[in-house]
């Protein structure tokens, strides 16, 4: 058992920005605040027989990776906010993190070892979110609205007066928006702002959706319209599900990113899923499609295709791509995409959900020449493992793609799928790379190349 006076050496950084060291007993103490060659105390909270778990209280050697944290609301103390897991580490240092995470979940958990690494995709690690989800919770014992992520651990809402990762003009924001939602007769009504900021030309277009469990009144409106005008956001409402949200008031520029290297320009919905940092989602798509390589004698298939992020690039190459989406509505958005930019005639689209999918349900879209996957947290399983079963007992007239592009937000499903397509259904892991998509953050975004082994 770990002692508060017991001296522990941290030997490396877990995939939750724990510092990970031995006891005297040997046992795993996961420590937080703490980084790697640090020697430190700790406060142990959980106990279990294979670990120990607690938080940093003392240090006698620090790493020389260890930075100021960029924001004040960054820390261990109770009330700390928990948007951030990462800030007292070198930036650099996170993105080699992120990448051995990424090269340990492969090789322990599907014994893959990819041929070649790739650079890490990086690039601004303050005010880069573009995306984000603040929660909304009037104290009346602290006189006060909070607005803003949660406390690390915890489901209170954060007393944050700024935030380094949002943009300069959102972290603003957030000290009138506690006033405004003060200001509001159903302040107790109204637990979350979801934010949105879109690309028009050079002008940020922020779009803020307010959900709130009753009508609101007129008086509330009228508050809602005079904070827009004032900061140069567009209000959008949500009484009940997503499929509720609509504009407070007609007009004004849409919400849009752009993705430069291809010439498109991409409409989306506030609540509609798109990347929070739209510099690395434009990095990320020219990297994806130059390893893709589509020709112009090529049929693409672009799995978990959402709203044509890379359906749209690939059909400027290829002959034609199929994107597949779970949701008819995405799919509607995603043909809207294509014909707004010009692509209706290659980019053509299905509904179809892909976590219930088997070998008959692959050949029944055809064969493709190469494929693009980009699945939520839960990955590709049933595709993966549809394409394995198809290798083991083939089908006439359907062959497999040649190459595969796999796009993941989760080291561990990248891997599970990873371990399938190798051992089982003919495929090398050719490249593999980490992408600091959540600087700051424990969140590990990543790409994989595979090839047919026989076409090598």
């Amino acid at each position: 058992m770990t002692t508060q006076q017991e001296w522990l050496r941290v030997e490396s950084l877990d995939i939750e920005a724990q510092g990970v060291a031995h006891n005297a007993e040997g046992k795993v103490v996961f420590i937080e605040g703490a980084l790697p060659g640090e020697e430190v105390q700790a406060q142990v909270s959980r106990r279990k027989n294979q670990w120990e778990q607690g938080t940093l209280t003392a240090m006698r050697r620090e790493s020389p990776l260890r930075v100021r944290p960029g924001c004040p609301h960054f820390g261990l103390h109770a009330g700390a906010c928990g948007g951030c897991k990462m800030q007292h580490l070198d930036a650099s240092a996170q993105v080699a993190i992120k990448q051995r995470v990424l090269e340990d979940n492969l090789q322990h958990l599907a014994k893959v070892r990819p041929e070649r690494m790739l650079r890490p995709i990086e690039g601004p690690t303050w005010g880069y979110r573009y995306r984000a989800r603040l929660s909304v919770r009037n104290v009346p014992r602290k006189g006060t609205v909070l607005v803003g992520f949660h406390e690390r651990k915890s489901r209170y809402v954060a007393d944050m007066s700024s935030c380094t990762v949002l943009p300069r003009k959102v972290s603003d924001m957030l000290m009138p928006l506690r006033a405004l939602i003060g200001s509001m007769d159903q302040r107790d009504r109204l637990p979350q702002i979801e934010l949105a900021i879109g690309e028009r030309s050079d002008q940020a277009v922020i779009a803020l959706v307010l959900r709130h469990l009753e009508p609101l009144t007129d008086a509330d409106l009228a508050r809602l319209r005079a904070f827009g005008a004032d900061h140069g956001v567009q209000w959008w409402l949500q009484p009940k599900g997503p499929d509720t949200v609509h504009l407070l008031d007609e007009g004004g520029p849409e919400l849009a990113y752009s993705l430069p290297e291809f010439g498109l320009l991409m409409p989306f919905r506030p609540t509609d899923f798109t990347q929070v940092n739209h510099h690395i989602n434009s990095v990320l798509v020219g990297r994806a499609v130059r390893l893709l390589d589509p020709r112009s004698d090529e049929r693409v298939i672009d799995w978990f295709c959402g709203l044509g992020n890379f359906t749209l690039p690939i059909a400027t190459r290829a002959r034609a791509v199929l994107g597949i989406e779970g949701s008819e509505v995405l799919v509607q958005r995603s043909r809207d995409n294509a014909l707004r930019n010009g692509l209706g005639d290659r980019a053509s689209f299905v509904a179809r959900n892909l976590f219930e999918f088997g070998p008959d349900d692959l050949v029944a879209y055809g064969p493709a020449d190469k494929w693009l996957v980009d699945p939520p947290r839960e990955g590709a399983f049933a595709l993966a493992k549809a394409l394995a079963d198809l290798h083991a007992a083939p089908v006439s007239g359907w062959a497999p793609p040649k190459r595969i592009v796999y796009v993941s937000c989760n080291p561990a499903t990248l891997a599970r799928d990873a371990g399938l397509l190798v051992h089982q259904a003919g495929y090398r892991c050719v490249l593999a790379g980490a992408v600091n998509m959540f600087p700051h953050t424990a969140h590990v975004e990543s790409m994989a190349v595979f090839e047919r082994a026989e076409t090598a």
